[in-house]
């Protein structure tokens, strides 16, 4: 039902502007940028031309088209509704002053939604930024390119209530190669809701892992129904907003929304398989690991860094309840320990965290991650990539992808500096390899994965 979004076939622009600054060019232009190569049907009454692109003078002359997204004020987006829907599979109607304003708002966004039902047409929104899918070229969003990054083509399906927070979190990752296979902002959420997307993307051959920005449920028990069916075959992210009562109060006032309580939504999490996020570094972090990484149901990690303070954080992380993830530093076989020690420099640490010191080669980090592997008392391993020592070069990231598809046990990177060790994030994401830049983030990165296979176990039993 959805592939008329996904992948229009021709989108019509209803209000697109001359004017650069106005959201009707925004939204053309970045249809016209991103690669779109369906029909485009701009629509204003001075017509002309935007872009290149012939502009309609009325709606009236268009043909049929897949999707149609409205680019003018709540009032005048009510006005134009209904020759809209005639010619339309799906709506986006941008503008807010809808249900997120109150009473009077809230007539508009029923009158918009009557009229859709009665054409059989769709709506996504209102108050919304609408679509974002890279293997398509349809963009709708608000934002300057200019200004910011879009993500290219990914295994991450992002369902968000708020567009401002879904294109910031997407754009700070985009420096990381970060893909996304789709984003859609539900805005006011009037017809369209995140149940009957979770449901498409649980059955997207291009998606892996689907994440949503929620600050209340449509339909709560169907969710969890729908969520406990796609948990089997896709992880699921939740980023659930509104958890205290002034968080609530700001929800209803962004979206309409109104959420009930946290409590019950976290126990509904764990009964339908859902991993729950608590801000948006975290809701994509969770999503790349479980999209790239292998999920483990022992406890046991080692870790293997060529700085010591690094390896003695992370496992104060790895062993700590209360400020880390409550995983055990695996107890390393004593062959294990006897083929590093032959391995490394003869003052490196062969017990975990095995520390190669910075006199660490990248043919060290091949042979211990060799070892480790073939270790029975190891579920999973941490490796640090820093590339900032003599001994280390680029070629540590072929030699860690190859354990990473070929070994045995599950592997997290943890790449630590400026310039060129981001530029190395961005190629362990480039090969699908989890690889995080912060100790803390790829600890909480293998705990999930940990989860993972939890649930797993727990809903296939």
């Amino acid at each position: 039902m959805f592939d008329s979004l996904i992948s229009p076939k021709s989108v019509a622009v209803i209000g697109a502007s001359h004017n650069p600054s106005k959201i009707g060019y925004v939204v053309l232009k970045n249809l016209a940028t991103h690669g779109y190569r369906g029909e485009v049907y701009p629509v204003n009454p001075k017509g002309g031309e935007i872009l290149g692109y012939r502009v309609y003078r009325d709606i009236g002359e268009i043909p049929p088209v897949d999707l149609s997204i409205i680019t003018l004020p709540a009032e005048l987006t009510v006005r134009v509704f209904e020759d809209v829907a005639r010619k339309s599979k799906f709506i986006i109607p941008i503008a807010g002053g809808f249900g997120e304003t109150g009473p009077e708002g809230k007539e508009l966004e029923n009158k918009i939604l009557e009229i859709a039902n009665r054409h059989g047409a769709r709506v996504i929104g209102p108050n919304t930024v609408g679509i974002y899918i890279p293997r398509s070229g349809v963009n709708t969003a608000l934002i300057v390119p200019e200004r910011s990054r879009f993500p290219g083509d990914g295994k991450i399906a992002f369902i968000t209530q708020s567009g401002a927070l879904g294109l910031l979190t997407m754009d700070s990752f985009a420096m990381y190669g970060v893909g996304f296979s789709a984003f859609i902002n539900l805005g006011n959420r009037v017809d369209v809701n995140e149940n009957e997307l979770l449901r498409y993307f649980g059955d997207d051959d291009h998606t892996q892992v689907v994440i949503l920005y929620i600050e209340s449920f449509k339909d709560g028990r169907e969710f969890m129904r729908i969520a406990k069916e796609v948990s089997v075959r896709k992880p699921i992210v939740v980023l659930k907003a509104g958890r205290t009562a002034r968080g609530g109060k700001a929800a209803s006032l962004h979206t309409g929304a109104l959420g009930g309580s946290d409590a019950v939504a976290d126990g509904a999490f764990k009964q339908c398989g859902v991993i729950r996020a608590y801000d948006e570094v975290e809701l994509v972090d969770y999503a790349r690991a479980l999209a790239y990484g292998k999920p483990f149901s022992g406890n046991r990690v080692a870790v293997v860094t060529s700085a010591g303070g690094v390896g003695v954080v992370t496992t104060d992380y790895i062993e700590s309840d209360s400020r880390g993830v409550g995983l055990k530093m695996a107890e390393l076989d004593e062959e294990t320990k006897r083929i590093i020690r032959e391995e490394v420099v003869p003052f490196a640490s062969v017990e975990n965290p095995v520390d190669m010191t910075a006199q660490a080669s990248d043919d060290d980090y091949d042979g211990v991650l060799e070892a480790l592997n073939d270790d029975p008392n190891v579920d999973a391993i941490l490796v640090y990539a820093l590339f900032q020592t003599p001994l280390i070069s680029e070629r540590l990231v072929d030699i860690i992808e190859k354990w990473h598809h070929r070994g045995k046990k599950p592997i997290v990177v943890g790449t630590i500096g400026s310039e060129f060790s981001m530029k190395m994030l961005g190629e362990f994401e480039k090969r699908g390899i989890p690889a995080y830049p912060s100790i803390e983030r790829a600890v909480k990165a293998l705990r999930v994965l940990h989860d993972r296979a939890h649930i797993l176990g727990r809903l296939i039993e």
